[in-house]
Order: C-alpha cells, then sequence, then structure tokens
C-alpha cells in the first residue's frame, strides 16, 4: 500500500527530521577520543569543523554519516511513499534536522555535507554539478566556507539547467541554499574581513 496525502508528508517530515538529527560529528569525534567538537573551532558539529582537531579519519567518517543521511532521507520517503515530491520534503526535512537537531538543543551543524548527499540522491546531474564547483573554488582559495557557500548559491540554478522535476526539487533546493547562508552569516563576515581559516587550519578554542 502505498500511502499518499497529508500522512505521506508528515511521514517525510519527521522521518527525515530525526533522521538528520543524527549528530555524527559528535558521536565520531567522542567514540574516536578527540573529545567534543564542539569545544573547538566554529563549535559546529560538521566535517570542516572535526578536520580541525587534526583527525582526518574522523573528519571523513562525519562527512559520510551527514552526507549520506540526507540521501537516505530522500531514497528511503521515494521508496516508502512513492513520490519525488515526498522524497524532496524528506531531504529537505533532514538538512533542517542537521543545522537544529533535538538532540542537541538545536545547536547543530552549517549544512553543507548534508546538501550536497540530498542534492545527490534528489537530483544527482545537479548535485554532482555542485559538488565540482566546490571543489574548484576549494582548490583555488583553500576556503571551505567560500566553497560551500559558492556551490550552494549555484544549485538552483543548477537544478533548473539540468531540467529536474517535480518542482519540489526546486524549492528544496532554494530553501536549503536560503539556510546554508544563514548558518554561515558568521563565516561570511570573517570572509569581508579576509580572516576565515583555511582548510585543514587547526582552530582555537570555539567563541
Amino acid at each position: 500500500m502505498v500511502i499518499t496525502g497529508p500522512l505521506a508528508i508528515a511521514i517525510a517530515v519527521v522521518g527525515g527530521y530525526l533522521l538528520g538529527s543524527i549528530p555524527f560529528g559528535v558521536i565520531a569525534t567522542r567514540l574516536g577520543g578527540a573529545g567534543d567538537v564542539r569545544a573547538i573551532g566554529s563549535g559546529s558539529i560538521g566535517a570542516t569543523n572535526v578536520l580541525r582537531t587534526g583527525r582526518r579519519d574522523l573528519a571523513l567518517i562525519t562527512l559520510l554519516g551527514d552526507g549520506g543521511k540526507g540521501a537516505v532521507a530522500v531514497l528511503l520517503a521515494g521508496w516508502l511513499l512513492a513520490s519525488p515530491e515526498a522524497a524532496a520534503i524528506a531531504g529537505g526535512a533532514a538538512f533542517l534536522g542537521h543545522c537544529f537537531p533535538v538532540w542537541l538543543k538545536f545547536k547543530g551543524g552549517k549544512g553543507v555535507a548534508t546538501f550536497f548527499g540530498t542534492m545527490l540522491a534528489i537530483a544527482w546531474p545537479a548535485g554532482l554539478l555542485a559538488g565540482a564547483t566546490w571543489l574548484v573554488v576549494a582548490a583555488i582559495f583553500r576556503i571551505s566556507s567560500l566553497a560551500g557557500l559558492t556551490a550552494a548559491a549555484l544549485a538552483p540554478l543548477y537544478v533548473l539547467l539540468t531540467n529536474q522535476t517535480p518542482e519540489a526539487k526546486l524549492w528544496m533546493a532554494l530553501f536549503m541554499t536560503v539556510l546554508i547562508f544563514i548558518r554561515h552569516h558568521e563565516n561570511i563576515r570573517r570572509l569581508l574581513k579576509g580572516e576565515e581559516p583555511r582548510i585543514g587550519a587547526k582552530a582555537a578554542p570555539a567563541e
């Protein structure tokens, strides 16, 4: 039996949010003996801040976990609910859960890895283009936040250029783009001042 209507939307929102709320950065650093990632650098639970512990293995685990939960939310919703719209909603909910996880008093990460995982699962051509954008910008400037902001800003355009349907995919991309810029407001301030740390740099204790 295929679940449709308001019940399908509710399942997509709640399931996606709870899946997205899993704090892989906190789990990886604690189990890996690197302490609490929230106590260093930006205080974010994402892979970029985990990398500032000097543990590339934990950063990779966090990257895969955070990206994977967005992709799994999309794929599970698409399979269980048989609806691309529900899949897009679940992906957006997972992204929201990562940024504001209930388990951490709604203080989560900035969402770039979850954004990429969600984009690849729901609109893979646009996701690949966004990923390529991140790699190019990161290689040139060596600043993760700048690469993520650039990729996020172009993602809705990539969805349009690759003719992704239904329209819910575009709205999901726009939602994630806006929230990424909001979550990166401090990074944007440092970028404008030329104070943003480069990829791999160790950071001082969190502000």
